[in-house]
């Protein structure tokens, strides 16, 4: 990856707001952009950014500067986006990305949820860029829109205890409780677990890391559970329950730039986010095996021919979880991870 028409992407992105239309949806072109060039999809960028882009607001106007001295107060106020968009441009440009992003990180993870993880995620995105070496303006720039809107859409995850017990992640994810209403908005879903006299203990039900390498394995395995528990629970809210997989995909590729006293404490944060959407949104009842997709026949060609089947598709959710489980099933060799993501595309309306 060498920049490109990735930087022409992002550059066009940076004059957009990080939600758009009446219903305040997500922008997902800076992270969709990305995959399409890291798959060599590349040729069908302009394309794709041109239909997009169609649908987006501007950013909005800036309002009173974030400072060093004032930042606490700014986290989760929306409306001070371009400030904080202001700031992190400042900052990144006197420090190196890596410092930043390691003064942040632990700055930003409480507010994990920010924007349903779309913040956590739109920085993994742009930081396997700048991992491969493509430090420039654009990357730059997109780190800074990143980290802005992070901190601008702060939301804490819902308070529950640190993993402690026995499980493995996909273990955990199927000891979640669910709420017992699972109709409203985000805020209100989430605003139910404190209720859920299960929620916290089943969050610390998820075996702690020993160490930093044993947070990575952990989170590599919690990206591997949710993709396939995608399968089997994504119909009940196909969109939203992409993010248990891709939240944590973000933080397990933005590890290698992080400090390794920071695996550990980003796993407990993730994992209590996608341990909350999960709850929140998932059915109890899973899908049977005649509703799910014929089995993926794992051919030399299947990730290219799901990854194609993505990019025809046009979702930018489904683009992203379909890198997510295309990834998982070279790791595994599991064809579910594969089914999945057939399955997001029957699920979620194509773009365009």
């Amino acid at each position: 990856m060498d920049g490109g028409n990735l930087n022409e992407a992002y550059e066009r992105f940076h004059r957009t707001g990080p939600e758009w239309g009446e219903n305040q949806l997500t922008n997902h072109g800076p992270m969709a952009a990305e995959v399409l060039v890291r798959r060599g999809h590349g040729a069908q960028l302009t394309g794709w950014v041109d239909a997009y882009a169609r649908r987006l607001d501007d950013l909005p106007a800036a309002t009173n500067p974030v400072t060093d001295l004032n930042w606490r107060t700014a986290l989760g106020q929306r409306r001070r986006l371009a400030d904080w968009t202001t700031y992190f441009t400042h900052q990144l440009d006197e420090a190196p990305w890596r410092d930043v992003l390691a003064t942040w990180w632990p700055r930003l993870l409480p507010g994990i949820v920010a924007g349903t993880t779309h913040g956590v995620i739109r920085v993994g995105h742009v930081v396997r860029v700048l991992l491969v070496g493509v430090e420039n303006p654009q990357t730059l720039t997109e780190l800074a829109h990143g980290l802005a809107f992070w901190a601008a859409w702060s939301q804490p995850v819902p308070p529950a205890a640190a993993p402690a017990g026995v499980l493995d992640p996909l273990g955990a994810l199927d000891a979640l409780p669910r709420i017992p209403d699972q109709q409203g908005n985000v805020a209100a879903r989430l605003g139910q677990l404190a209720d859920v006299g299960a929620w916290s203990a089943s969050v610390a039900a998820l075996r702690p890391p020993a160490d930093a390498e044993d947070a990575r394995t952990r989170l590599t395995d919690l990206v591997t559970g949710a993709t396939l528990r995608y399968l089997t629970h994504g119909h009940a809210s196909p969109v939203l329950l992409v993010h248990t997989a891709t939240a944590p995909n973000a933080v397990l590729h933005t590890l290698p730039a992080l400090p390794e006293t920071l695996w550990a404490p980003s796993l407990t944060a993730v994992w209590t986010a996608i341990a909350a959407v999960f709850a929140a949104y998932a059915p109890t009842v899973p899908l049977p095996a005649s509703a799910l997709p014929a089995p993926t026949n794992p051919t030399g060609s299947a990730v290219a021919d799901v990854l194609d089947r993505a990019v025809d598709h046009g979702d930018e959710h489904v683009i992203k979880f379909t890198d997510t489980a295309a990834e998982v099933y070279t790791r595994t060799g599991d064809t579910r991870a594969l089914d999945a993501a057939v399955h997001a595309s029957g699920l979620i309306a194509a773009g365009r």
